[in-house]
C-alpha cells in the first residue's frame, strides 16, 4: 500500500510541478485533474476525491460549501517541517454541508473556522481558528492533533476531541474529551476551559487556564491543573506552580508550534499519563499528513534537445 501511495504521489507531483504547483485532485478511480484555485478544485472534484494542496495561500469564499465527500490534504502548517514547499494556508472558512459526510481536512493552516453540518468529519494536523458544529444531529465528529486558537462549540453533539492544543471547548453531549492541552476559557464569567459538557468523558487533559465548569453526568478522571476543580482523581499541582517549570517551552501557553508542551524532567513521570503526548494517538509535532511529501526537488529551466523537461523529486513517506 505504501509503494502504491508513493507511485501515485510521484505521478501527481510531477504533473503539478510541471504545471506551476497547481492543485491536484485525484478521483476515486485514480484519475488526476489539475485546478488553479481551491474553489475550482472543490466544485470540480467528484464524490470521494482527494484534493492535494501544495505550499501557498488558497483563498476561499464563504459562499463555497462542500456538498460531497472530499479529503483535503495540505503539506503542513509548520514551517520547521522538512517539506521544501513550505506551508499550506487556506484563507477563509470551510463549510462541510449536506452530502459531505465522511470528509476530512488535514495538514493545513486555516485562517478561519471549520463549520460542520454533517456526520463523520475528521480534522487532523491542522492549525485553525475554531470548530463550529451547526447541526445538533451531527455524529462522528473527530478532532485530533490540531492547534485550535479560539473557543469551539459542538452544539451538544457527541464529538471525539483528543490530543489537541486548544483554547477551550463547549457544548458537548455524549462525547470524549481526552489528552488535550487547554489554555483558555470558553466563558470568561465562569472561567471554564470546558463548558456545558454533558454525559461525556473528560480525562487526562492539562488545564493550564480555566477548569471544568457546568458539566453533568460526566465521568472525569486524571486531569492535571492548578485548581482542584478539574475532576476526580486529578493531578493537582497547586495554585503557585510556574508552568515554565513544567513544560519545555510554555511560551505563555501560546497555541502555536513554537510552544513545546513536553514535560521537563521533574514532571516527566506524567508524559505518558496526561496531555497531548499520551493516549492512543500521541501528538505529531511535525503536523504532516500520513502521505509522502517532498524533501528535495529540482526542475530544469528548459527542456533538452529532445523536448523533455528534467524533473528530480525526492520524497519521504509520512508516518
Amino acid at each position: 500500500m505504501k509503494k502504491l501511495l508513493l507511485t501515485l504521489f510521484l505521478t501527481v507531483m510531477v504533473s503539478a510541478v510541471a504545471q506551476a504547483q497547481q492543485i491536484s485532485v485525484v478521483s476515486s478511480n485514480g484519475a488526476t485533474t489539475l485546478y488553479s484555485t481551491l474553489q475550482e478544485a472543490i466544485e470540480g472534484a467528484s464524490n470521494g476525491s482527494v484534493i492535494y494542496l501544495p505550499g501557498g495561500g488558497f483563498p476561499i469564499s464563504d459562499e463555497v460549501k462542500i456538498t460531497k465527500k472530499l479529503t483535503i490534504i495540505g503539506i503542513g502548517h509548520y514551517t520547521k517541517n522538512e517539506n521544501v514547499d513550505g506551508v499550506t494556508t487556506i484563507l477563509g472558512n470551510l463549510f462541510f454541508n449536506e452530502e459531505s459526510g465522511g470528509s476530512a481536512v488535514m495538514a493545513c493552516y486555516i485562517t478561519g473556522n471549520v463549520n460542520i453540518g454533517v456526520d463523520d468529519i475528521l480534522i487532523r494536523y491542522c492549525n485553525l481558528n475554531s470548530v463550529q458544529v451547526n447541526n445538533q444531529t451531527c455524529k462522528g465528529t473527530e478532532i485530533n492533533q490540531n492547534y485550535i486558537r479560539s473557543s469551539s462549540n459542538f452544539n451538544q453533539t457527541p464529538a471525539k476531541i483528543t490530543n489537541n492544543v486548544m483554547w477551550s471547548v463547549g457544548y458537548v453531549t455524549g462525547g470524549n474529551i481526552s489528552y488535550n492541552f487547554f489554555n483558555g476559557w470558553f466563558n470568561a464569567y465562569y472561567g471554564g476551559a470546558t463548558y456545558e459538557i454533558n454525559s461525556s468523558f473528560v480525562s487526562n487533559n492539562c488545564f493550564n487556564q480555566g477548569d471544568l465548569t457546568n458539566y453533568s453526568n460526566t465521568i472525569t478522571s486524571g486531569n492535571m491543573g492548578t485548581s482542584d476543580h478539574v475532576g476526580d482523581n486529578c493531578i493537582y499541582l497547586g495554585e503557585n506552580v510556574n508552568w515554565n517549570d513544567v513544560y519545555v517551552n510554555y511560551n505563555n501557553g501560546a497555541i502555536s508550534p513554537k510552544s513545546d508542551f513536553h514535560f521537563k524532567d521533574d514532571y516527566k513521570q506524567y508524559e505518558n499519563k496526561v496531555g497531548i503526548y499520551a493516549g492512543d494517538t500521541p501528538f505529531n509535532d511535525n503536523q504532516i499528513a500520513p502521505v509522502p511529501h517532498i524533501v528535495a526537488k529540482h526542475v530544469d529551466e528548459h527542456t533538452d534537445t529532445t523536448g523533455k523537461l528534467n524533473i528530480k523529486i525526492r520524497v519521504k513517506a509520512g508516518q
